[in-house]
C-alpha cells in the first residue's frame, strides 16, 4: 500500500525541515511525499533544497490558499491513501504510517482517523493540547465532534468519489470535508487509538484574529449538514476546554 503525504507550505522557512525529515524518519517504506509552496518570500525554498531529492514532487509558485494548494497536492498524489502533515508538523514517532497502513489493511477501512496533540512551537516535548478522537457514531456529530483533520487518512478513491476541499471557504473547509466523510454511510471509519501527530500550537484556525471568521464558515457548515446550529457550534467549541486543561493536570499530577 502507496501513502501520499501532502505538506503545503508558506514562509516557514524554520520548520519545514523539521516536518520533511519527519516523513524521511518513517520505517514505513512506501511514502510519496509532495510538498507544494505557495512562493514563499523568507527562504522556504533554501530550507527545502537540501532534501529536495527525498520529495516525490516539489512546486512553488503563488497560489489561491490552503485549500487550492492542498487540492493541487491530491492531484497530484499516487497513493493508496492520502494524508496531510502541515510545514510546522511532526509525526508522532518513527512507525506512525506503519500503524496506520496496518490498520487499513487489517479493516478494510476507507478513512482512519486517531488523536493528535498540540505542542509548543519551540519545545516540541512540552504538549499545550491533546485532541482525542473516538470510535464514530452519527449522534456524534450534532455535538461538535469531529477528529483533528491531521490524523485523518483517507483512501485516494474516497477524494475521487466524493470530491476535493470546497475552495469557498477560506478557513473552514477541513471541517466541511470531514463532514462530507463522516456523515456518509457508505464510507468505513475506523478508529486507531494511537497519537499519530504533533501540531505546533498557533496555526492558520488557531489564530486568535480569525477565529471569528472560522465560527462563521463553521456554523454555515454546519446549517448545510443539518445538524444543530449554534448548539452545534458551541459544542464544538466547548471542546477545546478540556483539550487544554488535561495536559496542565497531568504535568501536576504524574
Amino acid at each position: 500500500m502507496k501513502v501520499s503525504v501532502i505538506t503545503i507550505v508558506y514562509n516557514n522557512r524554520d520548520c519545514i525541515a523539521e516536518c520533511i525529515r519527519s516523513v524521511i524518519s518513517q520505517s514505513y517504506p512506501n511514502i510519496e511525499h509532495i510538498a507544494i509552496d505557495g512562493g514563499s518570500t523568507d527562504g522556504t525554498q533554501n530550507a527545502i533544497a537540501p532534501y529536495r531529492d527525498k520529495l516525490a514532487y516539489f512546486i512553488s509558485e503563488k497560489d489561491n490558499g490552503l485549500y487550492f494548494a492542498l487540492n493541487k497536492g491530491i492531484a497530484l498524489a499516487t497513493g493508496d491513501v492520502i494524508g496531510i502533515l502541515h510545514s510546522g508538523d511532526t509525526y508522532y514517532e518513527s512507525g506512525t504510517i506503519n500503524k496506520v497502513v496496518d490498520t487499513f489493511i487489517a479493516t478494510g477501512a476507507d478513512i482512519v482517523h486517531a488523536n493528535g496533540q498540540f505542542v509548543d512551537k519551540a519545545n516540541l516535548s512540552n504538549v499545550l493540547r491533546i485532541y482525542p478522537s473516538k470510535p464514530y457514531h452519527n449522534r456524534y456529530l450534532a455535538f461538535g465532534w469531529i477528529p483533528l483533520h491531521t490524523t485523518i487518512y483517507v483512501k485516494r478513491t474516497i477524494y475521487q468519489q466524493y470530491g476535493l476541499y470546497d475552495q469557498k471557504y477560506f478557513i473552514a473547509s477541513d471541517y466541511e470535508i470531514s463532514l462530507r466523510w463522516f456523515k456518509n454511510d457508505q464510507i468505513k471509519k475506523v478508529y486507531l487509538n494511537e497519537w499519530v501527530v504533533k501540531m505546533r500550537l498557533g496555526g492558520k484556525s488557531t489564530s486568535a484574529k480569525l477565529q471569528k471568521l472560522k465560527s462563521a464558515e463553521d456554523l454555515k457548515i454546519i446549517r448545510s449538514y443539518h445538524l444543530l446550529g449554534y448548539f452545534t457550534l458551541v459544542c464544538k467549541i466547548a471542546r477545546k476546554i478540556p483539550q487544554y486543561i488535561i495536559p496542565r493536570i497531568t504535568k501536576i499530577i504524574p
